[in-house]
């Protein structure tokens, strides 16, 4: 599963998510804001010429009359630093990447989408694309250049005879949840509210529903994309298949995907979920529970352990603890009897397995209560799937918590497979099907004055991990090594750059995951 050990409070309910072990979800749709809290940005008149950064990192000069031919022609909003609500657009969950894009263009529709892509590509701008803006890699903004930002395209159409969702580009998780659920209808996506759709989704898109019904691009029917050049192209296992291809798992290298259409699934009862926290001197006999169930669990149960550090405010004094997340998408007396054999690592300190219905597995309570985890705090991750568990990988779990900065906020594992192993490597861009576990470890701190010490801490740290992995989850962290992102896409690495060559030559795109193509630095 996706959601390693997260832990975060919210009133009565103990619960997690990725990003609550990386910081807990902002809630249900109802608890989210109508409107972006910039709505009412106004476009103000541009007094000059705007420097902005190009893409060989070269200052590139914007006259007046650039930016009014694009506002002209623009039906969202056209944002320079000097404009209402520039300073909240800007922004992404993760503090660590306080950047100032030169201009923000936050499209209304495919057409103003692929005339901002026309105007950056024209131009050779530095370009970011933002969709729900969790962005934890901070890829989805940038300095100097033009941040393309879909948030305002928040359509959702559901059609509950034939099950197909058809949502717009900067739809959130808690979103399209709600309104899914609500029909008794889900597809898989991440497990952290404020999520975007699309990154998650192009990207892979890991969630508790990932054993049952496969990753998020798994259950995508149709694409609709803007590449580089502008076009607004339909995409599905008929139309342009070879983009239908890359963009399940290839992340943001082949354009800006202004709308998704899901396969739907029913599941309209409640589920078995929560999490189980012991006490850290447990924590080997607690991992090795935890790998011992997850291993031989059938598809409707998925899982993630590890280790958490529990902060003030926590229902438990703060420190770290072990713990254990489930999920059993079947009955709930069935998903107690599978994990039953759990009853042998004694009484848990805090223990929220029980029924209940998925949306609130997913999101949390309904409410307006702040996320457990603000967004502006500093944050850094590194990932790396995993084939087997080896009992030196445990030690190095124990070793790295017993010595990590005060900063350090846990490390934890998902459990693969299941439907995700039943699609063959080759059949989309995502190629870690074989994998069996997804391994994270996070750290989190207010001073941002800290921010690059701090990551280079975790990188330090992770360097006892990495002979263990192979490639990484694309949507968890920068792309800092060619290796890596080579091991990540294996086989199929070739034929993304074959296609990045097509689609985005002058590599437009590379703000993500980057598969460069042939020539391009």
């Amino acid at each position: 599963m996706t959601a390693f050990p997260p832990f975060a409070f919210s009133g009565s309910e103990f619960r997690v998510s990725r990003r609550g072990f990386i910081g807990g979800a902002a809630g249900l749709a109802a608890a989210l804001p109508a409107a972006p809290l910039w709505a009412e940005a106004s476009n103000g008149a541009v007094s000059g010429d705007v420097i902005a950064i190009g893409l060989s990192g070269k200052q590139v000069t914007l006259t007046a009359a650039d930016i009014k031919d694009l506002r002209a022609g623009f039906s969202g909003q056209l944002l320079l630093a000097q404009d209402g609500g520039y300073d909240q657009a800007r922004r992404v969950w993760n503090g660590a990447f306080d950047r100032h894009p030169a201009l923000i263009a936050r499209p209304a529709n495919s057409a103003d989408v692929a005339r901002a892509v026309s105007f950056a590509g024209s131009h050779g701008l530095l370009t970011s694309v933002k969709g729900g803006g969790h962005s934890i890699s901070g890829q989805s903004t940038c300095d100097g250049g033009m941040m393309i930002d879909v948030g305002l395209m928040k359509d959702v159409q559901i059609d509950q005879t034939a099950r197909i969702a058809k949502a717009q580009g900067g739809v959130l998780l808690a979103e399209f949840d709600s309104k899914t659920q609500a029909l008794g209808l889900v597809t898989p996506l991440g497990t952290a509210a404020d999520t975007g759709i699309a990154g998650l989704t192009l990207g892979g898109g890991q969630g508790r529903l990932q054993r049952s019904h496969g990753l998020s691009c798994d259950n995508v029917r149709a694409f609709e994309i803007v590449t580089a050049d502008g076009k607004v192209l339909q995409v599905s296992a008929h139309q342009n298949p070879d983009l239908f291809w890359a963009l399940r798992g290839g992340g943001g290298n082949f354009g800006v995907v202004t709308h998704f259409e899901y396969q739907l699934h029913t599941l309209d009862h409640p589920v078995l979920a929560g999490t189980r926290l012991y006490p850290y001197d447990q924590a080997r006999s607690v991992l090795n529970a935890f790998f011992d169930l997850g291993s031989k669990a059938p598809d409707e149960l998925s899982m993630s352990g590890g280790i958490t550090v529990m902060g003030p405010g926590s229902p438990v004094p703060p420190g770290k603890y072990a713990a254990i997340e489930v999920i059993y998408s079947g009955k709930p007396a069935d998903g107690e009897k599978l994990i039953a054999p759990l009853a042998k690592l004694g009484k848990p300190l805090l223990d929220s397995v029980a029924a209940k219905p998925y949306v609130l597995a997913q999101l949390g309570p309904t409410g307006a209560a702040p996320p457990a985890m603000p967004a502006g705090l500093g944050f850094y991750v590194k990932s790396g799937f995993l084939n087997s568990i080896p009992d030196a990988l445990v030690t190095e779990i124990i070793h790295a918590s017993d010595n990590a900065p005060e900063w350090y906020k846990g490390i934890g594992l998902g459990s693969l497979g299941g439907a995700i192993a039943r699609v063959k490597p080759d059949a989309t861009a995502y190629w870690n099907r074989m994998s069996q576990w997804d391994l994270l470890m996070f750290g989190v701190w207010s001073d941002h004055t800290q921010d690059e010490h701090n990551a280079q801490t975790l990188r330090d740290l992770w360097k006892a991990f990495e002979p263990f992995t192979k490639g990484y989850y694309v949507n968890t962290e920068p792309s800092e090594s060619e290796q890596r992102l080579r091991a990540t896409y294996g086989d199929n690495y070739p034929r993304l750059a074959q296609l990045k060559n097509k689609y985005d030559p002058g590599n437009l795109f590379r703000l993500n995951a980057n598969i460069r193509p042939k020539g391009k630095a």
